[in-house]
């Protein structure tokens, strides 16, 4: 579980700009490239202490596996208000 308000912060980001990417019709191994790349930044920066960083990957890395996470919602047909 996340604490640092500035990990969540990016964990935001992160997973929702892999949902953005899933809907533009990128996958799982698109996904987890950005990811790859967008933690190497923050250790390159030194914006996190190294353990949020890896606590972070954890997390969106559960988060990528979830197959709940990409399902589009049916919306419902027009026979369902009739």
């Amino acid at each position: 579980m996340l604490q640092d308000t500035l990990t969540i912060r990016h964990y935001q980001q992160l997973t929702d700009a892999l949902v953005e990417l899933w809907n533009r019709g990128y996958r799982f191994d698109d996904l987890r490239m950005y990811v790859d790349g967008y933690l190497a930044a923050l250790r390159h920066a030194n914006v996190l202490e190294p353990y949020l960083i890896h606590r972070l990957e954890d997390e969106v890395t559960r988060y990528i596996y979830d197959p709940s996470n990409f399902e589009n919602p049916n919306p419902a047909s027009e026979r369902d208000y009739y």
